[in-house]
C-alpha cells in the first residue's frame, strides 16, 4: 500500500533541512578561518530536524524545543532501538545555544567540532534509513 504522499512530503521536508545543515556545517569547516561555531550549531540543527522528520512520519507530535533529549525521548517511544543513537546527539543540545552570542570566551575545539559532526550525520544516515524510500531527502 503507497504511503500519504503529503506525510511523505513533510517527512522529506524536515529531512532536505538536515541535509542542508550538514553540507552547510562541511562547508563552514573549510573556510579560513574554520568558523567551528557555527559548525557546531547546525550539528545540533541537523540533529533536532532528523528527529524532527523521524516524529513528523510515525505522525507525532512535537513542541517547539531545540531540547535532542526531549524529542530523542519522543523518538524511542515509538522506536526503542534508537537508544544509542539518541545517548550519543543528545550532548550536542548545548550547541543550540552555546557559543551562538557575542562575548563567549571560547570556541569549540577542532576535536569537539568533529565529533559533532561525526554524530549528527551519523543520526541522519540512520534516521534516513529506518524510513520509506519516498520520505527520504
Amino acid at each position: 500500500m503507497p504511503h500519504d504522499p503529503e506525510l511523505a512530503a513533510e517527512t522529506r521536508g524536515w529531512l532536505v533541512k538536515a541535509k542542508h545543515d550538514l553540507q552547510a556545517a562541511d562547508a563552514l569547516l573549510k573556510t579560513e578561518p574554520p568558523l567551528l561555531d557555527e559548525t557546531v550549531f547546525l550539528c545540533q540543527q541537523a540533529v533536532e530536524k532528523c528527529f524532527k522528520g523521524f516524529l513528523t512520519w510515525h505522525s507525532t507530535p512535537f513542541r517547539k524545543t531545540h531540547l535532542l533529549e526531549e524529542i530523542g525521548s519522543q523518538c524511542l517511544n515509538i522506536e526503542p532501538a534508537l537508544l544509542p543513537l539518541v545517548d550519543k546527539a543528545v550532548p550536542l543540545t548545548k550547541y543550540a545555544w552555546k557559543y551562538r552570542y557575542p562575548g563567549e570566551p571560547e570556541q569549540p575545539s577542532p576535536q569537539e567540532t568533529a565529533a559533532a559532526l561525526k554524530v549528527a550525520k551519523m543520526v541522519y544516515a540512520d534516521i534516513v534509513r529506518r524510513l520509506p524510500k519516498e520520505a527520504g531527502p
